[in-house]
């Protein structure tokens, strides 16, 4: 019998997540079936995924009309479908939350991303949608920005498992570990308990190598010089990766402290790295590069429908994420060496990241209010 390398990830340590969420997949059985076939280990969304979702979906008028009877803002009808999608999502995942003991099984739901640059804001709205959902394996999806950290170590502080998303930096991924490291001595000190907290660190792949490798092509058609040629080629698709795995090792610095493990011996379960954003976007590399290159013991890939197929199918499963850790760190320094700031590409990616998910929640709100309007009774 051919081996599901969906299937075969998981002896590795690696949990694979669903980074998509419809009622249809819900309601079809869908979503249940793929814990079995796909080795599903969890789910997570975005206003993104959930414009895509709702848009256009006649699936969800009836609870849209009950919404429009009961007097709810648009707002309130939104989260009213959001909310119901995420709780039945979380009862499917329900069993592989208790068999993994907390570890897996959870469902991620953003908080709005026009308050990303608001911490207080941002705190309130994460203990709104924690206690709205109102499952253990709920897992609130935080923004990495400066101002989104203080709220996730509050949110841990509070008990909240978190989803710290839109990583790009190795450094913005270091002060998010220690934001969870100081939520769990928040509760420490207040005798509460840390091991039932789960949270994981989504650090972005392929918009970095977007990024990076249309500078890089730019950079290619002005020069003659062959020495120069040489180098941004060889940096061409490998700064996400690269990334990615310098990113791990400063994770395993981290656990190394003796404020970790004094954490880890009261039962605190490690922050796992979250590789998101994996389907690739150049169709001249592995349209499972951000899999096959990834895969390591403690982490967690998220990949939309379309890679989750792809890599069932030719997945090349192997325990990468430690390899060539010197060839990573030679590739961030040629980087540099040609001129190309990382600390400047990772910021101006958080920006057009925060901006990524504002424009379809904008927009989804925007159908919304369309829908009711054409639903409203006259």
């Amino acid at each position: 019998m051919t081996t599901n390398p969906l299937l075969e990830i998981q002896d590795y340590g690696q949990s694979i997540w669903m980074d998509n969420l419809s009622r249809d997949a819900i309601e079809s059985g869908e979503l249940k079936d793929a814990i079995v076939t796909r080795g599903l280990r969890g789910i997570t969304s975005n206003p993104a995924i959930f414009e895509k979702a709702i848009a256009g979906n006649k699936i969800y008028d009836a609870d849209i009309e009950a919404g429009i009877k009961d007097g709810k803002s648009v707002t309130e009808i939104y989260e009213s479908l959001v909310f119901e999608d995420i709780r039945n999502a979380c009862d499917i995942f329900m069993p592989v939350y208790e068999q993994s003991k907390g570890v897996d099984g959870f469902i991620s739901i953003e908080v709005p991303p026009n308050i990303a640059r608001d911490t207080e804001t941002t705190i309130s709205e994460a203990r709104r949608y924690h206690k709205a959902v109102d499952r253990p394996n709920v897992m609130i999806k935080i923004p990495g920005t400066p101002e989104g950290l203080p709220a996730v170590e509050q949110a841990i502080a509070d008990g909240i498992s978190v989803n710290v998303t839109l990583l790009f930096s190795v450094q913005a991924y270091i002060d998010t570990f220690w934001a969870y490291i100081k939520g769990l001595e928040a509760r420490v000190e207040k005798g509460e308990p840390i091991d039932n907290i789960s949270s994981v660190a989504s650090f972005f792949l392929s918009r970095i190598d977007s990024e990076v490798d249309g500078r890089i092509d730019k950079m290619l058609a002005e020069t003659s010089d062959a020495d120069e040629k040489a180098k941004l080629e060889s940096v061409k698709g490998k700064v996400a990766i690269a990334n990615a795995k310098i990113a791990y090792q400063e994770y395993k610095k981290i656990l190394a402290t003796d404020r970790w493990q004094a954490l880890a011996a009261k039962g605190a379960k490690v922050q796992r790295l979250l590789w998101a954003s994996t389907s690739t976007k150049n169709p001249d590399y592995s349209d499972v590069m951000y899999v096959d290159e990834l895969v390591g013991p403690d982490t967690v890939n998220t990949l939309p429908p379309n890679t989750i197929e792809a890599c069932a199918d030719h997945c090349d499963i192997d325990n990468r994420v430690e390899t060539d850790i010197d060839g990573a760190t030679q590739t961030m320094a040629t980087l540099a060496e040609v001129g190309i700031d990382v600390d400047e590409v990772m910021a101006q990616l958080l920006d057009e990241g925060i901006d990524k998910f504002i424009k379809p929640f904008e927009s989804l709100m925007e159908s919304l209010e369309d829908k009711v309007k054409q639903l409203a009774p006259v």
